[in-house]
């Protein structure tokens, strides 16, 4: 087993001449791809993988100033994809890892044919002239209370974030991979996604990008989904779906996964 599969636990799944790659995002592991799976692996190669940090990995391979920056984690899905010899692949990021998927993108547009970004945002605070959903404010009330009680945090957190109450599946899910993180892994994972800013990236992605995003989501407003369209490089399109919630593909796969699988058999037209 090699350093890199071993380190991500990296697992690949079907066959077929398209391989599709799953970033799962903040808080989760590769598990919140259990509803889209199932309808790939008859027809696709999958890979999935965890990023490091994420409950399921070691915590002691996460170096603190690697991913204090998202380039950290896209040296990282590049190390699996040449691992793995995958080039022109289809992937699809959830969250932070859909802008891991923009800044590999841009190191290697060869690795991919195109990104499918679900819930994706280039910065999370708002500026003069940026509307991102949040003040600074709001990201250091939330930092504080995680390092005070972060058990306690993470069940005011999840339902916001998924969208429902504490007795919902999903919300219990994403509790579960959220409190499987070690608290002050999850603090630096945190500081580094509400604090960066991607924005100079985005005129500079050359590959195509299907942005998809739920109608209502309290981490990223449907005015970013449509800031992205209007500044990535590439070719891109944008859905908006009629779910809740930052997590879709888990808390509404009904919906997500056709919408998915669309997205995913289908490239950009020209118009």
């Amino acid at each position: 087993m090699g350093t890199v599969q071993e380190a991500h636990n990296v697992r690949v799944l079907g066959a077929g001449e398209t391989t599709i790659v799953l970033g799962h995002g903040f808080g989760t592991d590769q598990s919140v791809w259990k509803h889209l799976v199932p309808h790939l692996v008859d027809q696709y190669k999958v890979i999935l993988y965890d990023n490091m940090g994420a409950g399921t990995t070691n915590p002691d391979y996460f170096d603190f100033d690697r991913y204090a920056t998202l380039e950290g984690y896209a040296y990282d899905l590049i190390a699996i994809l040449e691992e793995f010899n995958v080039d022109n692949c289809v992937y699809v990021g959830h969250s932070l890892s859909s802008m891991t998927g923009v800044i590999a993108s841009i190191f290697r547009p060869d690795l991919f044919h195109k990104l499918i970004m679900i819930s994706a945002s280039p910065r999370f605070v708002n500026t003069d002239d940026y509307y991102g959903g949040f003040e600074q404010e709001d990201i250091e009330q939330l930092c504080s209370a995680m390092e005070t009680n972060y058990k306690s945090w993470i069940s005011g957190f999840a339902p916001l974030v998924v969208g429902g109450d504490m007795d919902s599946v999903a919300v219990q899910e994403f509790s579960r991979t959220l409190f499987n993180m070690r608290p002050d892994i999850a603090l630096s994972v945190f500081r580094t996604i509400f604090t960066f800013d991607l924005r100079h990236f985005l005129g500079r992605v050359t590959v195509p990008c299907h942005i998809i995003q739920s109608s209502r989501d309290l981490a990223v407003p449907v005015a970013v989904a449509e800031y992205l369209h209007q500044n990535l490089g590439g070719k891109s399109i944008v859905e908006v779906m009629s779910t809740e919630g930052h997590l879709p593909q888990l808390s509404a796969p009904e919906i997500t996964v056709p919408v998915l699988l669309r997205h995913i058999q289908n490239d950009i037209v020209d118009a």
